[in-house]
């Protein structure tokens, strides 16, 4: 299976996964949507981090310079770094005034900000933090709507605002439609999370997975004032992903909203990098110097080794008294229809000893209001649980077609192969209705008929 892997131990910012997105062998040319959509431009280099060549991206207000930089130097005198993500998405829960301050002199290491005590080193550059207007997560999610953007890619980044408009709205204590993002609501944010989406869908990979994703240490000065590293609402975001969040490895805030919320909708939590026959990789770079700690996100991409597919899931449920059979034996294909992945009914007693049922419905996030409305309409009741955002773990399946000579006559079974992601083969299922149809026309019994045929596939 074709994995990308990210090497999270000095952290992540959505301009760094940028960098290690392109670096790794993503088409650049597949951002001009957003360059499109929005009154920015993608620049990118080459910036060196303790030896290590590695991309860096930076958003800027577009016209304000042509063409890619490829020639830039963190380390030179001219070399103060944009990392957008770090001077902006890790303070989104901040109002217009925010200031995070970091001291140059800092033994730990330098973070080159795109502030103004800065803008000379790059010319008539405009970096785009903070540009455009600041919106409420309706508005993003209705700007990412608009830019015609594959259908995928568009459920990618509406899945990772939701991320982080569900963090936001935790720390904050509102709910999520009344939440207003700052710096996260701003053009370069909106760049880096759905620049993001498009370059994972362009790499084509069918699996994505991040060791420890490192926090970094000390402490954050905000608006709200200072608070320890990792900041609340990487905190929140963390939560809700499926990867393990650690301290460290230098006093410094490594890891961002963005970075984390596009980690936490794409990357499921490996220990160390799995088995891969590496077919690319490369490194993004971030915004911070340290005398020992390359300040980079490597990626790579490759065929990892065999096991299930991971499926992300969600769970809706409801209880039902007044359903009548053929109404419960319908939705399995009603609700099938609407994009359910599995339906279940189960015999439930209810309230003063009523017989009831349960229905349990396993969906994609993204089908499930649909669904749900379904479910509702279909069986008359009056609230459905859903048990949040999740995942199962699922065989490639495909149909294999058995011929069995019985008698001289040539008889069809279709057989249901299982198998893992390498394409090893684990389980054989006949269709209990050909083997029916079959052993009726023969008079074999079935489970004769069922063994044949997984006899045949399996030869």
């Amino acid at each position: 299976m074709r994995t990308l892997a990210f090497d999270g131990r000095m952290g992540a910012s959505g301009d760094m996964i940028l960098g290690s997105l392109l670096a790794a062998g993503a088409d650049r040319s597949v951002l001009s949507v957003v360059e499109e959509a929005l009154d920015v431009r993608y620049n990118v280099g080459v910036a060196e981090k303790n030896g290590i060549a590695a991309t860096n991206v930076r958003v800027l207000v577009d016209g304000s310079e042509e063409g890619d930089d490829h020639t830039h130097n963190d380390g030179d005198a001219h070399g103060h770094t944009h990392d957008g993500d770090d001077a902006h998405d890790h303070h989104h829960h901040g109002d217009d005034s925010h200031d995070h301050t970091h001291d140059d002199s800092d033994a730990h290491g330098h973070h080159r900000h795109g502030d103004d005590s800065h803008d000379h080193d790059h010319g008539e550059e405009t970096p785009a933090e903070g540009h455009g207007p600041h919106r409420s997560y309706a508005d993003v999610v209705e700007l990412v709507e608009s830019m015609d953007l594959p259908s995928g890619v568009e459920s990618d980044a509406k899945a990772v605002f939701r991320i982080l408009g569900e963090a936001e709205a935790s720390v904050h204590g509102t709910e999520i439609d009344e939440t207003h993002f700052h710096e996260v609501g701003a053009d370069d944010a909106i760049a880096d999370v759905v620049g993001a989406c498009l370059l994972v869908s362009d790499l084509g990979v069918e699996r994505v997975v991040t060791t420890p994703v490192a926090a970094g240490g000390g402490e954050t000065t905000m608006s709200h004032g200072t608070y320890p590293v990792p900041a609340p609402a990487v905190v929140e975001v963390a939560e809700r992903a499926d990867w393990a969040m650690k301290g460290g490895p230098v006093e410094a805030e490594l890891l961002t909203p963005t970075g984390a919320a596009i980690l936490a909708h794409f990357a499921e939590s490996v220990d160390s990098l799995p088995p891969l026959t590496v077919d690319s990789s490369g490194y993004g770079a971030g915004g911070w110097e340290f005398p020992d700690h390359p300040n980079v996100l490597r990626a790579l991409v490759g065929d990892g080794s065999g096991r299930l597919a991971r499926d992300e899931i969600t769970v809706l449920e409801t209880n039902v008294d007044d359903a009548t059979p053929e109404l419960l034996g319908g939705l399995q294909e009603s609700l099938t229809e609407a994009g359910a992945r599995d339906v279940t009914v189960l015999p439930a007693t209810m309230k003063k000893s009523r017989p009831g049922h349960l229905v349990k419905v396993v969906v994609r996030p993204e089908d499930a209001e649909r669904v749900a409305h379904r479910l509702a309409v279909e069986t008359g009741t009056l609230g459905i649980r859903e048990h949040g955002a999740g995942h199962r773990w699922v065989a490639a399946r495909e149909f294999r077609t058995a011929t069995l000579d019985i008698d001289g006559d040539a008889h069809d079974v279709a057989v249901k192969v299982a198998s893992d992601e390498t394409g090893e083969a684990y389980d054989y299922s006949p269709e209990y209705d050909d083997a029916l149809a079959v052993a009726r026309e023969t008079g074999l019994p079935v489970r004769e008929v069922m063994r044949r045929a997984e006899s045949a596939v399996r030869d």
